[in-house]
């Protein structure tokens, strides 16, 4: 089964299993993850599903498209590894920092 880690802003970590196909965005609604919104539903419109992806994980994914950084222009807590959760697929063990405010 895969497994996802969401990180809070508090440090706390959250486990959660992800089905396959789900994208991190699927799995933090699913489950409720607290701090990803994901308001237009996945489209990759809106930047309410911003997460930073643990640096470890970035070579392991795909490039961001240049709509996914348009939108990320709009990310309060911007990072490097910056990414909208619903572009990224849910990779077994990855683990993913929730900023502390959402666009």
């Amino acid at each position: 089964m895969t497994k996802v880690v969401f990180i809070h802003p508090d440090g706390r970590r959250e486990e959660q299993c992800a089905k396959p196909g789900d994208t991190l965005l699927d799995v933090a609604l699913d489950n409720g993850v607290a701090g990803i919104i994901g308001q237009c539903g996945g489209g990759c419109t809106c930047c309410t599903c911003h997460c930073i992806v643990a640096k470890r994980w970035w070579p392991k994914l795909r490039p961001p498209h240049q709509d996914e950084l348009d939108m990320l222009e709009y990310a309060l807590e911007r990072a490097d590894t910056s990414r909208l959760a619903c572009q990224v697929p849910a990779l077994d063990g990855i683990e993913v920092h929730i900023p502390s405010v959402q666009s």
